[in-house]
């Protein structure tokens, strides 16, 4: 049965966990420790972010040599 009052957490669209962040959101809703834990997973999400950006310029990098 759907929670009709908001009580339950929201879940992803996924269903595994909760609610990701959308960039651009009302946050004033949130608690301390929910703005922490949205920090601590942008982070992680910038990371990753990152680590494909490098493994892709690497990529990038080499079919360029090989082509030449």
């Amino acid at each position: 049965m759907q929670d009709i009052f908001g009580d339950e957490p929201r879940k992803s669209p996924l269903g595994k966990g909760p609610l990701a962040h959308e960039i651009g959101q009302d946050l004033s809703a949130l608690s301390l420790n929910e703005i922490e834990e949205r920090i601590t997973l942008l982070k992680a999400e910038i990371a990753r972010l990152e680590s494909m950006r490098e493994a892709k310029q690497a990529s990038r990098q080499a079919a360029n040599a090989f082509f030449r």
